[in-house]
């Protein structure tokens, strides 16, 4: 098949983006398909040997705003629209964050008339907002963490009359990989971390902090593959502890009772229905020590890097990673 690998993008996961996206376009040439690469931030221009260029280790580093500011959203366009898309069976997208897993570039390939991998349009709007995740939640009675949004209108004192919990977590309510995130443990810090989260959002979610353990439901077509914990060296699981090797441990299958662990497995394939996704996904979840579990979010366009967690999970599934990518292929061709 033709198929054609979007990355890069211009979110603060663009780096992560371009290693998906390098991990996969190799995968499927392994494979015999006919790939070509593509950076929608780049417009139509089509670096020679983009693969071969990247630094071994480039989704370790998070390009600045400042790097990010280089790019226009219009290059979007001029991509999706390009002649070079003419012979293009299939889009396996791999951008993720704003323009990327929020909607916008698949709303874009559906006016192309272009099949694209993962969530449609809803969904990928939906998942992408923390809010609207956690109202759906709700509505379908999937535990998860209380919590608030914040505007920048309301960065005032009053923030602290509505919100008493402590500690509690800070971050965009549109992004992933943890970039802008704050753990804060008391009430004075609380507005220097929505100040640092407002970089990266136009709205910021403030929520319940769940002492426990970290778990991750990867989801495949109709089927949850093996929870996965996340046990980082020291710390919270943030950016460096995502895509550094040997800062985070990982135990797949997860070491859980058989009742509890296919609890979170049902919780986290309803998670990722309600949402309406497609194609796979990446469900997560704390867990307390006392058994009670919380569905965080849904992530449309989890990462593909050799540290990213649904290819690990495949693989304790018996999916090695080039049959994983086909996989994902042949469940866009027939709508799963």
């Amino acid at each position: 098949m033709n198929i054609a690998v979007f990355l890069g993008g211009i979110s603060p996961e663009r780096n992560v983006s371009l290693a998906s996206g390098r991990s996969v376009a190799i995968a499927l040439q392994e494979i015999g398909h006919n790939v070509s690469v593509f950076d929608p931030a780049l417009g139509t221009k089509l670096p020679k040997n983009l693969l071969e260029s990247l630094p071994q280790h480039i989704a370790e580093i998070s390009p600045s705003l400042s790097e990010l500011s280089n790019f226009s959203p219009r290059n979007y366009f001029e991509c999706v629209q390009s002649s070079l898309l003419d012979t293009v069976e299939i889009v396996f997208l791999l951008l993720h964050g704003t323009y990327g897993e929020d909607g916008v570039i698949q709303s874009l390939l559906e006016l192309r008339g272009i099949p694209y991998t993962g969530s449609g349009i809803l969904a990928s709007a939906l998942a992408m907002n923390k809010a609207m995740t956690k109202m759906v939640f709700e509505r379908y009675g999937i535990p998860t963490p209380k919590w608030i949004v914040v505007e920048k209108m309301q960065l005032n004192n009053s923030v602290l009359e509505i919100w008493k919990t402590f500690p509690c977590v800070v971050k965009p309510n549109d992004g992933g990989s943890t970039i802008g995130m704050s753990i804060v443990e008391k009430s004075e810090n609380i507005f220097s971390a929505i100040e640092h989260a407002f970089q990266y959002s136009k709205k910021v979610l403030i929520e319940e902090f769940i002492e426990g353990r970290e778990l991750t439901v990867p989801i495949l077509g109709n089927e949850a593959l093996p929870v996965i914990e996340i046990k980082p060296k020291g710390g919270f699981y943030d950016y460096t502890r995502k895509y550094t090797k040997g800062e985070t441990e990982y135990i797949c299958p997860a070491e859980l009772p058989e009742k509890l662990y296919n609890t979170i497995l049902s919780e986290g394939w309803k998670a990722f229905n309600v949402l309406g996704c497609r194609g796979f996904a990446r469900t997560d979840f704390r867990l307390k020590p006392n058994g009670e579990f919380y569905c965080l979010e849904v992530n449309t366009i989890p990462g593909m890097t050799s540290t990213s967690l649904v290819p690990k999970a495949a693989k304790v599934a018996g999916i090695e990673f080039p049959q994983l990518c086909q996989r994902i292929v042949e469940l866009t061709l027939t709508n799963g």
